[in-house]
């Protein structure tokens, strides 16, 4: 009796754990973020190849800012 309950344990596991690939494959909850992170990467590196002289005037304008922030905190 023992060693037919142990094989049905199993069965069961097997069976419970093919239920969850089952229910993983299908659910498509997080595909819409997915595909706007993978959009907004792309034309980040659009625009950054773009419009390469960009780059500076975007740092110099965070370095202005790190240091007012710097110079506000005292």
């Amino acid at each position: 009796m023992a060693h037919s309950a142990l094989g049905e344990d199993k069965r069961m596991t097997m069976l419970v754990r093919q239920i969850w690939r089952i229910a993983i494959w299908c659910d498509r909850r997080g595909q819409d973020m997915v595909e706007y992170a993978l959009l907004a990467g792309f034309i980040a590196v659009a625009v950054g190849a773009m419009s390469p002289g960009m780059v500076d005037s975007v740092s110099q304008i965070y370095s202005r800012l790190a240091s007012k922030l710097v110079d506000a905190g005292g």
